[in-house]
């Protein structure tokens, strides 16, 4: 299990948990992680994710998991089960997993609660008619002509709305607050509505559902959370979600202090839409494999490209927590990745692009077994055995017949080292074989003394033809082509390419989701089981800004 790392640096949900620790307002904190299960988590949840656990841990409190399942329609438990293994994927204990549906009897007494106080009612009320009467931005809402309904009648249709008396779009619940609010939030908005629905876990049960932000609130203030850190488009439901609980404490179901909502800035990232409509078009459309495609910026996607619970964190600690909305370079999650990756990948050789080598000076049928260090900065990592031979694979674009100015590897007349191995000069190219052609220089093998004699700018990897593990490797990039792009309109044709690469023999035994650097490329992680294909996770730096620079 991944150890969790709260976040480091001071902000202003830290300043706020500090203040109300030191008033005595709270012994300790109780923070929460509530998705709806209607799809996979995506980058911005590790984020939140991250946050909400983070602070916990940091505190000494706790954090719940609660599944907000008060939409049957669009929620399944194949997504639940997604949610748990993605939050324990990222290295957080959630306990016992808590659900919206475990509160739905106390939500109903709730509303009761309020018609009996006078503080909800029965609309009757299309739906159009009610969207109609909220008014606008400019112009505020009317009454509607159910408002001063009866407490008594109000209570017996809410219950006929239970019992299923009356079909779906014929009644909603709604408070009754201010319809000449200037937030339009809290002009009466709808507590619940008629809904057959089968729900993932209480069945038939119900046939009303809360809203969610009906709901919401009292999932928090029943689990006793303290801080309720919500994203910045429900700062407008704030006023909402502090005069529900305040009614309800005032009638004695809710014990104060109640939880306080705070609002931060989701992440917005460069290249990337986490817009889930769009990303049930991308998968529904076939312009992606699935969920879990290395593309997505899904969680489950994630895993499998290579990325790092350890990465995302940094990722979420790095970037902070702000109240301002803001873009962040795609690249900077990348350059975690790479931090983390760094630490943990151990490097082997691997040709994408391969091209004969023949030494045609060394002994056919010989073979040798060259030592390579598992990390050149761990050499407690110690070292491996690599089979070197006549015949290697070498990277197409490391052989040049008219070299470039400030061109160091091979071309005819010029030396280079074979990593860890031989210097070899080049001595030409059969374009009928497309075969480069050296020569080996036998006193200059690595760890010998006859090597520092010779001193080339050239140093390029290689793999040897006998021994080589062909293998299909996904080289993956960005989806969209446009930095903020919104639109199909914007994908990008080249966000992956597959090719056939020759690696070095122990990438047989590579396991899957196991990081690996093929030195000079990036990092890399087997995709199946049987090491057949491989997926890079990110390359060794940020070339795409380059590439793609007006």
């Amino acid at each position: 299990m991944n150890k969790p790392q709260p976040p480091s640096t001071s902000n202003f949900i830290k300043q706020i948990i500090d203040a109300d620790l030191a008033s005595g307002k709270h012994k300790s904190i109780v923070t929460r992680f509530p998705p709806e299960p209607n799809g996979y988590l995506h980058f911005g949840h590790a984020k939140s994710i991250a946050l909400n656990y983070g602070l916990a841990q940091l505190y000494g409190g706790k954090c719940n998991l609660r599944f907000d399942d008060t939409n049957p329609e669009k929620e399944e438990t194949e997504y639940v089960e997604s949610i748990l293994e993605m939050v324990k994927w990222l290295g957080y204990d959630y306990g016992t997993a808590l659900y919206a549906s475990d509160y739905f009897d106390f939500m109903y007494r709730a509303a009761e609660l309020l018609i009996s106080e006078g503080h909800a009612y029965v609309d009757s009320q299309s739906a159009e008619q009610v969207q109609l009467n909220r008014g606008s931005f400019s112009e505020p809402g009317k009454n509607s002509p159910d408002r001063d309904r009866k407490i008594d009648d109000n209570l017996t249709l809410f219950r006929e709305m239970r019992d299923g008396q009356h079909a779906d779009g014929t009644h909603v619940l709604r408070a009754r607050i201010d319809m000449a609010s200037p937030n339009i939030n809290m002009r009466d908005p709808t507590l619940y509505r008629i809904k057959r629905a089968t729900h993932h876990r209480t069945g038939d049960k119900w046939c009303i559902y809360p809203m969610y932000t009906y709901a919401h609130p009292i999932e928090d203030a029943v689990e006793g959370v303290t801080h309720s850190l919500c994203t910045l488009e429900f700062e407008d439901q704030r006023p909402f979600y502090d005069w529900l609980l305040g009614k309800l404490a005032d009638g004695g179901l809710l014990k104060r202090p109640l939880p306080q909502q705070i609002e931060f800035a989701r992440v917005n990232l460069t290249y990337v839409v986490l817009s889930k409509r769009k990303l049930i078009q991308l998968v529904a459309e076939g312009h992606v494999d699935g969920w879990d495609d290395p593309r997505m910026p899904t969680l489950a996607g994630a895993r499998r490209r290579g990325y790092t619970p350890e990465g995302f964190k940094l990722f979420a600690e790095r970037i902070g927590v702000s109240k301002a909305n803001q873009v962040i370079e795609f690249s900077v999650l990348e350059d975690c990745m790479r931090e983390h990756l760094n630490e943990v990948a151990p490097r082997r050789m691997a040709v994408l692009d391969p091209v004969k080598l023949v030494i045609e000076n060394y002994p056919q049928g010989q073979e040798e077994m060259m030592e390579v260090p598992n990390h050149p900065q761990k050499p407690d990592w110690g070292k491996r055995q690599v089979p070197f031979a006549r015949e290697l694979w070498i990277e197409r674009e490391d052989y040049q017949e008219v070299p470039v100015k400030g061109y160091f590897r091979l071309f005819p007349g010029n030396t280079v080292r074979l990593r860890y191995a031989y210097v070899v000069k080049c001595i030409g190219y059969d374009k009928a074989t497309d075969t480069v052609r050296c020569e080996v220089l036998a006193d200059s093998r690595s760890g010998t003394d006859g090597a520092n004699k010779y001193k080339v700018k050239g140093n390029i990897h290689w793999v040897s033809v006998k021994h080589a593990h062909e293998a299909h490797v996904h080289l993956y990039d960005r989806v969209f082509k446009e930095s903020l792009a919104q639109g199909l309109e914007h994908l990008n044709p080249d966000s992956k390419r597959t090719i056939a690469a020759r690696l070095e023999p122990s990438l047989r035994e590579a396991r899957q989701d196991a990081a690996v650097q093929f030195e000079r490329h990036g990092y890399f992680v087997a995709d199946s089981s049987d090491a057949s294909t491989f997926n890079r996770t990110v390359s060794l730096r940020d070339t795409w800004a380059t590439a793609n620079s007006p």
